[in-house]
């Protein structure tokens, strides 16, 4: 498997570096060469799905790198391996490359909705790579968080987050991107699936203790929340400022089928659109119930060490989201922006 993986990681490096740095007139080009023919890419609200090299770089690639035509990316983890995301235990069996960072630069044209204010701004992104046996990339997983750069832009369309805002570090007193081949990760991968389909899933509607956080997560965690929610610096703002009020507003939520669950080195990575269903039965980020069943779009990277998740890096894709419970979130910017004329 090493050697699949490694030759997988080493696609997904120059797959980055295509998309970062050809020159415009030759992105579509400089890209498809890692890609199928028919690559799937499940991306963020406001755009849709695309389907094909042409459609990834016409809806996604390009305008993002004329919006930015300073655009870098850092990239503070990088993983690969076998998933395990099926609910019952199996093995799904197909070969995925995770990777999460920030995309820097100066935005000098509207983008998707969101106006350019000439600002420099740090995009918080998250995508998962789904490899076929010869080593392209079949499936994209992409998620940008727009109402984090929406906050940047003093523009959110949601309270000011409970946790600390614009928190998202690259792993500490570590190296994240796991370039070199890093061994086994059977153990780590049992953990991980543990805590997904165990702990999560075993609130009984009425106690958080009834999930057990603290046998997974240390006291001290930094669990880097999305846009709208805000960092939580230790177990206890995990519970306070996100995990109750979550449940509150979707006590049945449950994690099912993963599109993927890996790991590698120390980390342990999932991506799904959508991964968990809920039901919005009572308030959230300032919303009355809904009662509307939703679909949660999200990717999750967690460190791992002696013996506990100590650090949570986490994609909420919100404007999909509140969509689902009738609340067109950029709407309200388009409203906020038409306030500043």
């Amino acid at each position: 498997m090493s050697k699949t993986n490694q030759r997988n990681k080493a696609t997904a490096r120059a797959w980055w570096g295509a998309s970062d740095s050809a020159p415009l007139a030759e992105l579509s080009a400089a890209t498809s060469q890692h890609l199928v023919s028919d690559v799937r890419w499940q991306g963020f609200m406001p755009l849709g799905n695309a389907t094909g090299a042409k459609e990834v770089v016409d809806q996604y690639l390009r305008p993002l790198r004329q919006a930015f035509p300073d655009l870098t990316r850092q990239i503070h983890i990088a993983m690969g391996g076998v998933s395990e995301g099926k609910a019952d235990g199996g093995s799904d069996g197909s070969c995925w490359v995770g990777g999460t960072g920030y995309f820097c630069g100066t935005q000098i044209e509207d983008l998707w909705g969101i106006p350019a204010r000439n600002q420099k701004l740090r995009l918080r992104w998250g995508e998962f790579l789904e490899f076929d046996a010869e080593g392209q990339i079949v499936r994209i997983q992409m998620l940008i968080d727009v109402i984090d750069w929406l906050e940047q832009l003093n523009l959110s369309p949601l309270p000011p987050p409970r946790g600390a805002p614009f928190v998202y570090p690259g792993p500490t007193g570590t190296i994240g991107t796991h370039w070199e081949d890093q061994g086994d990760a059977t153990d780590m991968l049992a953990f991980g699936r543990q805590f997904i389909f165990g702990g999560l899933n075993a609130f009984d509607q009425s106690n958080l203790k009834s999930m057990k956080m603290s046998d997974y997560f240390h006291p001290n965690l930094k669990w880097y929340g999305p846009g709208g929610i805000g960092a939580c610096l230790s177990l206890k703002e995990f519970e306070d400022l996100h995990q109750r009020p979550w449940l509150i507003a979707f006590p049945d939520r449950k994690v099912g089928n993963l599109d993927n669950l890996i790991a590698e080195g120390e980390f342990v990575g999932a991506s799904s659109l959508p991964g968990v269903l809920l039901s919005q039965t009572g308030p959230y980020l300032g919303h009355a119930a809904s009662k509307q069943r939703a679909g949660v779009n999200g990717i999750d990277f967690w460190r791992y060490e002696k013996g506990q998740f100590t650090e949570n890096w986490v994609f909420v894709d919100m404007i999909h989201l509140f969509d689902q419970f009738g609340i067109d979130l950029l709407a309200r910017v388009r409203h906020m922006i038409e306030g500043e004329r």
